[in-house]
């Protein structure tokens, strides 16, 4: 992979997306361009009805670095507003990647530095080769985790999230699995490639428009009280599920035991 475009995208017929940041000399760290690339890729894919996965990756030897020093120096010459306007591409970047209605999946190798930890946070699932270090190293410069602290605090909760942002010290892949911040740790890129395949097999045996929906009902539910209103709208939302075109092919095919029309044969995996 050359380092000239900074964000590569290929899409296989099945609909599986593989957003790949392409700066390896410089550990895919983030710049203005990578930012703005990666932020257009996600909010185009998360609108194609025939996107069915969303992996993201870095070339070379690691994940992503986090802050391009020269990207650093820029900003610190920004005024206030300046620095508003940069800070929210990064945060609009992350949203759009949170908040796309397709499984999202995280290869990670190497080190995920900073806003590359955010990045992958930001995924629904995070797969890291067991010699992956991690950092919330903001605090070292003089900065905050700002923009990437609500995943990361989703992903790994407020307490461990007092101890990594503010110490700012390297973990291992281990740690990051014990936290919650990775879902599964492998050995080397061919158990990447092996978990990411596993991983697409069960996404498109899944119906998007139900994948869709229980994303944004995991949002919905979290963190609010399991009360009458909470109820009240977990039983609207399957209620309605189950009229859709989705839920009544979904269970027909169950009553006569055949694959609903969603699903994508497993050989058909790229």
């Amino acid at each position: 992979m050359s380092d000239e475009t900074p964000v590569l995208l290929e899409t296989t017929p099945e609909g599986v997306a593989t957003v790949t940041l392409n700066r390896p000399a410089l550990h895919n760290a983030f710049n203005e361009e990578l930012i703005e690339q990666l932020s257009d890729v996600f909010d185009d894919l998360g609108k194609q009805d025939g996107i069915r996965v969303v992996i993201v990756q870095g070339a070379g030897p690691s994940f992503s670095a986090g802050a391009d020093l020269n990207w650093m120096r820029r900003a610190a010459d920004y005024d206030e507003a300046a620095n508003i306007e940069d800070a929210g591409a990064l945060g609009l970047m992350l949203r759009r990647l949170y908040g796309m209605p397709k499984p999202t999946i995280a290869l990670v190798q190497g080190a995920a530095i900073a806003g590359g930890t955010g990045l992958v946070a930001a995924c629904d699932v995070a797969v890291a080769v067991r010699s992956t270090r991690f950092s919330l190293s903001e605090v070292k410069l003089g900065l905050l985790p700002a923009m990437i602290s609500p995943y990361l605090v989703a992903a790994m909760g407020p307490r461990q999230a007092h101890r990594y942002f503010l110490t700012a010290e390297r973990f291992t892949a281990e740690e990051a699995c014990r936290i919650g911040l990775v879902h599964m740790l492998v050995e080397d890129q061919a158990g990447l490639a092996q978990a990411r395949d596993r991983l697409v097999g069960h996404f498109l045996q899944a119906a998007p428009g139900a994948v869709a929906e229980t994303k944004d009902l995991i949002r919905t539910v979290t963190d609010r009280p399991i009360d009458a209103d909470l109820m009240h709208e977990t039983v609207r939302r399957i209620a309605a599920r189950r009229v859709t075109a989705e839920g009544r092919e979904g269970i027909g095919a169950f009553l006569e035991k055949r694959p609903p029309n969603w699903v994508v044969p497993m050989d058909g995996q790229g």
